[in-house]
Order: C-alpha cells, then structure tokens, then sequence
C-alpha cells in the first residue's frame, strides 16, 4: 500500500512538476482542447456516479473503458481539423477500443439496458471491507475513485494525441511505433482469447458435473501466454499506452512532456488492481500461490 502510495504521489506531483518546468509549455490551442476534453469527461463521469448510485451496479466506468479513448482522440482529431497524423492515432486507438469493446461484450458487460450488464467481482468484494462497507463511504468512494479518478485516468492516458496537433507529418518511427501497438493489442487479445477458452470451458465441465482433469482443477488459467507472465493481457494494455505515449515524443522531441502521467498512472493503476485480484485468487486456488512464486506478474521471471 505505502509502494502504491509513493508511486501514485510521484505520479501525481514530481512528474508534471518536471514536466511543466523543462518541457514546452501548452499553447492557446492545446489548452482550448483539453479544456473540451475535461468538461466531457467530468460529464461522462458524474453521469457514471449517478447511474451506478441509482442501479447499484458499479461497473459503468468498465462499460466505457474501452469507448471513451475512442471518442477522445476523435474529438481532439476534429478539433484539428482533421490533422493527417491525428487521424493515424485516432485509427490506432479505435482498433484497441473496437477489440476490447467486444471482449467486454462476450463476457455480458453490456445489456439492452444500459445500466444492467455484469458487474466487476471486485467491486463486490471491496463493499465487504471495512471502512467501504458502510454504504455512505463506498458511495465517496465511488465518486471520487470509480468515477471521477479512473475517468480522468482515461482521458490523461489519451492526451499523447494533443501534442500532434501542430505537426502533421508521419516520421518512419511513427510506422514503427504503430507496428508495436498492433503487436501489443495481438498479445492482449490471444492473452483474452486464451482465458476465455479455460473459463469457458472449465464452466461447461463444471455444469456437467464433468470430473476436472489437471488442467481445470487448478482453478485459473496458467497455460499459453499465462504461462509466461501472470497478467499477459495487463502487461499488454501497458505497453500500449506507454508506446502511445512515446507518439509524443515524436511530435515533439521532447521525452518528458506532461501527457507521460497517463501511462504512468495506468501502472500504478494496474500495479494496485493486479494485487487485489490476486489475493482474490489466492484465497480462491490452493495452487495460486505456488504460481506465483513460479511465474512473473507482469515480465518473464528468468531465473
């Protein structure tokens, strides 16, 4: 916890004081847009606050995780006035939007009813714990943390794309760049697709009152990708926004600019989450633990 704290303060306060004090500051254009940007994520994000209040599901902010980037980069490229290297990222990041939209679906994230769909386990099992099962607290809690903070989180991890809108030319680096987020969306959908085959199949065997081989029994999936790294499909979302975020770079020239938050409060934000869902699955398989100790969380343990 003390880790997550320091890192997410780091975060929060070192990096956009060296940011803002070494690199170009915004200019009147970059600030108009974000200001737009700000306003519809606070929209979209108080509006998650009162349906989640209203349903009780909790899991509205998850529904738009994967479309919200998708109508970021868009409005940012529109306000350019369709600025030719806007438009490539905008492509990128409505590929990664496309593909894990669908696997939020599959898994029964959405329904006709918008404010329905299934509801993230964790969500559940934190209402548990003191003090957030106390229903006034979770409900701060659901302000400030599942609505507004993993809202603004999405929109900073976005905002790689302002810092193009001055320069429309397409380097060779960039074709490299984008090389690399395709592979890192292959690696997290074969990760997804690896998970959803053991999960689907280790249900169907259970509702079949089917005895579970070895492979099933132990509960979670640790084959494939998983038998590399414990979070391949983590470890990939990661690597996208840290390459995104190295478009920047190329825009710029600069490697420290202020748009590097987002990526790196995703870390810390998966460094956090990837940590209670374990313990989750700890408690939940007698073999997790030896997995863990086996195999890396986010990189390849080679020794």
């Amino acid at each position: 916890m003390l880790k997550t704290a320091s890192l997410l303060i780091f975060t929060l306060v070192i990096v956009p004081f060296i940011a803002f004090k070494f690199g170009t500051p915004l200019t009147v254009e970059q600030l108009a847009l974000l200001k737009i940007l700000f306003i519809t994520t606070i929209t979209i994000a108080l509006a998650c606050f009162i349906i989640s209040e209203i349903t009780k599901n909790y899991s509205q902010t998850d529904k738009l995780w994967s479309i919200t980037p998708i109508i970021y980069v868009w409005i940012a490229t529109a306000y350019s006035d369709w600025n030719i290297r806007m438009i490539f990222l905008s492509v990128l990041v409505s590929i990664w939007g496309i593909r894990l939209t669908y696997n939020f679906s599959r898994r029964g994230g959405y329904s006709l009813k918008f404010w329905e769909g299934e509801e993230d386990y964790r969500w559940t099992v934190l209402k548990q714990h003191k003090p957030l099962n106390i229903p006034w607290v979770f409900s701060i809690f659901n302000l400030l943390f599942i609505s507004l903070y993993q809202h603004l989180l999405i929109l900073f991890f976005t905002l790689p794309i302002i810092l193009s809108i001055n320069t429309t030319a397409i380097f060779w680096y960039d074709y490299v760049l984008a090389g690399f987020m395709l592979l890192f969306i292959a690696i997290e959908t074969k990760a997804d697709q690896e998970q959803w085959n053991y999960q689907t199949e280790k249900h169907k065997r259970i509702n079949n009152k089917e005895e579970l081989n070895p492979l099933y029994k132990k509960g979670f999936v640790h084959t494939g990708l998983w038998g590399i790294v414990r979070h391949p499909n983590y470890a990939a979302e990661q690597a996208i926004w840290i390459t995104f975020y190295l478009f920047s770079i190329s825009a710029t020239g600069q490697w420290i600019n202020w748009s590097i938050m987002g990526c790196l409060l995703l870390v810390v934000l998966f460094k956090s989450s990837s940590d209670f869902s374990e313990k989750i699955s700890a408690s939940k398989y007698p073999d997790y633990i030896a997995y863990q100790k086996k195999i890396g969380k986010f990189l390849p343990k080679f020794v």
